[in-house]
């Protein structure tokens, strides 16, 4: 069987790669950008490095400050009902997933016409390129700034719900590390453990490949190693670094092996609760790795020995445990261990979030299928 890797094709990383994005669209013939963030950034003045940028290089903008955490319909209605208005003829996203999400749907709708929801009914259904996207990334978690994916809320009927598309894939991505120095230590938490998610469930998804594999394992190591050092001292700018690398070889293994259910679940969680899409995943990740392990030991296995486990004297069992406690102990490490009850999350909804949680998309790729029961008896696991 033949498959396809999709990233962008150009990246700009590292410290300060920002300052080379202007020259990369000066050559491009754009001439005004809708910028799509969330009021807070552009309040503590982080989007001025982008601006900055474009006014020096005689490009012209307007700001969509809309998105919310969990980005809505209507944010991209009306993000784009601004770049009709405003004539923009392309789009860049400044933020976390949030943002990057809500470019996507503005962007491929703005080309391919209709509702993003006409787009969540299968995978690569847009016809045509969407408008030309830029995405400059300013948390390491998501990947979204790079991959084939953008989840969306439907907020009239609680559901949240994944877009896959190839034309999602932007033209440039900036993944500047000093963007991330000003995160918060829970939103560095939470993103961080996103990424380790997306490692683990691209590692262990039946659609995962040689390369997806590399990816995935490589940032299992960086976020292993770096997350609980930049969530205690969020200016140390080697684990910064480091944490952007990583979330970014786990978005090209996600973007391209899928997910599973932690995120199927974790999305159900977004669009009834409204919770933190990062938190959900870390409170969901070892639960499900304990169901998804009966069928693929081996992969945790590796995933043990990728988190920095010395496995040569267990047993596979034991091998197994380690990397399960090892992923609960950094969860804990970095405060996202929580239990949903205390998120407000009832027993009365679990049926509900478990049936669109089989429906989800991501469920597609899980290693070990399950049941509408086995769903509801992960999600009380962590109740």
């Amino acid at each position: 069987m033949s498959n396809v890797f999709y990233m962008p094709p150009v990246t700009l990383m590292g410290p300060n790669a920002i300052q080379s994005l202007g020259a990369e669209l000066a050559s491009k013939e754009l001439k005004k950008a809708l910028i799509v963030t969330d009021s807070v950034l552009v309040e503590v003045g982080l989007v001025s490095k982008l601006t900055d940028e474009l006014t020096a290089h005689n490009l012209e903008y307007v700001i969509y400050d809309g998105v919310q955490p969990n980005p809505t319909e209507k944010n991209i209605d009306d993000g784009l009902e601004l770049l009709a208005n405003s004539h923009a003829d392309f789009v860049i996203s400044f933020g976390g997933g949030s943002s990057h999400d809500t470019a996507k749907g503005i962007a491929l709708v703005a080309a391919n016409g209709g509702h993003i929801r006409d787009y969540s009914k299968g995978v690569h259904l847009s016809k045509k390129p969407q408008l030309p996207l830029v995405t400059v990334n300013t948390t390491a978690g998501t990947a979204s700034e790079m991959t084939v994916f953008a989840i969306i809320t439907n907020q009239e009927d609680e559901t949240k719900y994944p877009v896959v598309d190839k034309h999602f894939t932007p033209i440039i991505a900036v993944n500047d590390s000093e963007l991330m120095v000003a995160m918060p230590k829970f939103l560095t938490a939470t993103t961080g453990m996103d990424a380790l998610t997306h490692a683990v469930e691209a590692y262990v998804s039946t659609a995962a490949t040689p390369i997806t594999d590399a990816s995935a394992i490589k940032a299992i190591e960086l976020i292993v190693n770096n997350l609980e050092a930049v969530v205690n001292n969020g200016q140390d700018r080697e684990a910064r670094d480091a944490m952007q690398y990583g979330e970014y070889l786990a978005g090209m293994a996600f973007s391209n092996a899928s997910l599973g259910y932690v995120h199927s679940m974790a999305h159900q969680l977004g669009g009834v609760y409204d919770l933190s899409h990062g938190l959900c995943n870390a409170i969901l990740l070892a639960e499900v790795s304990r169901f998804n392990a009966k069928q693929v030991p081996e992969r945790f296995v590796d995933i043990a020995k990728a988190m920095g486990i010395e496995t040569a004297a267990m047993t596979q069992e034991q091998a197994v445990n380690a990397a399960l406690e090892a992923i609960d102990g950094l969860s804990a490490a970095v405060g996202t261990k929580q239990r949903l009850t205390d998120l407000g999350v009832t027993e009365d909804k679990l049926a509900f979030m478990a049936q669109n949680a089989l429906n989800d998309a991501c469920s597609l790729t899980n290693p070990r299928q399950a049941s509408l029961e086995e769903i509801v008896n992960i999600f009380k696991a962590r109740m």
